[in-house]
């Protein structure tokens, strides 16, 4: 085990001997660490789980209270999953709520400088934040999302997976998933069609999602409408299916450019 003489470290905290604690880090209660867990320096962590293999550089800060006034001192958790890479001066509050509510990050998640996830948030596993990206409570970030550097998501808002958000972009409404959207507010402008593409999708599930696309942003029909189109048409696709799905659970609604030409290109 390889910590500094400079660290601070709880009497409860659970530290495997394949873990780094470098300089003047404070692991106060309440932290478990995984293997191969390596703190680069400077870091403040309580009351959290950190998985195996995770990166935390200098100044960030995991598991304080959430900034929330309605908590007070409640057992609360931070959770994060493994080998992600957590940058310098990013904040990770831990839930707000009753005992053992946690605030819940995924694996091989990658948070630049300066980005905060705020109290009882999901981020499900490869979401990405760029610089200064900021969700407030109860947000839900979905796998292989990516957050622009500088933009700002309201309390309770959902981000779907595999949707790109634009830099410097704010939304109080849900971002629907393997979608591009930008601006402020944040407006769906198609399909996420370069990051599909990196990801994986076959050009089959490129195509159907494509084509769900021009039914949602079409002035022709009503959104409740394409819902039901889309799980007649395409009633074995779990994309499809998926963004139907994410469109009749929204509660807070979707910004969308309607009637915004989508060019005949292969994605």
């Amino acid at each position: 085990m390889a910590i500094h003489q400079t660290a601070i470290i709880a009497k409860d905290a659970v530290i495997p001997a394949s873990c780094e604690i470098g300089p003047n880090t404070i692991i106060g209660e309440g932290v478990v660490l995984g293997e191969n867990v390596k703190i680069v320096a400077n870091a403040y962590i309580e009351y959290c789980t950190i998985g195996d293999g995770t990166i935390i550089y200098p100044f960030a800060s995991l598991g304080t209270a959430p900034q929330d006034l309605s908590y007070t001192g409640q057992k609360t958790r931070v959770e994060v999953g493994k080998n992600c890479i957590i940058k310098e001066y990013v904040t990770l509050n831990r839930a707000a709520g009753e005992d053992g509510a946690i605030t819940k990050i995924g694996n091989k998640c990658l948070f630049m400088a300066s980005s905060h996830v705020a109290h009882n948030c999901v981020v499900e596993d490869e979401a990405i934040f760029a610089n200064l990206a900021t969700i407030g409570g109860h947000c839900h970030v979905g796998k292989g999302a990516f957050l622009g550097g500088m933009s700002v998501y309201h309390q309770n808002v959902r981000i779907g997976e595999y949707a790109i958000v634009s830099g410097f972009s704010a939304s109080r409404m849900d971002i629907l998933p393997f979608s591009k959207a930008d601006g402020r507010p944040a407006i769906t402008h198609g399909p996420n069609t370069i990051g599909l593409k990196r990801r994986g999708f076959s050009p089959d599930e490129r195509k159907n999602i494509r084509d769900a696309f021009k039914l949602i942003q079409s002035r022709k029909y009503l959104l409740s409408d394409v819902v039901k189109m889309l799980e007649e048409q395409y009633p074995d696709d779990k994309n499809v299916l998926r963004i139907a799905e994410f469109i009749k659970t929204s509660k807070r609604g979707i910004y969308l450019s309607r009637d915004n030409k989508l060019e005949d290109v292969e994605m």
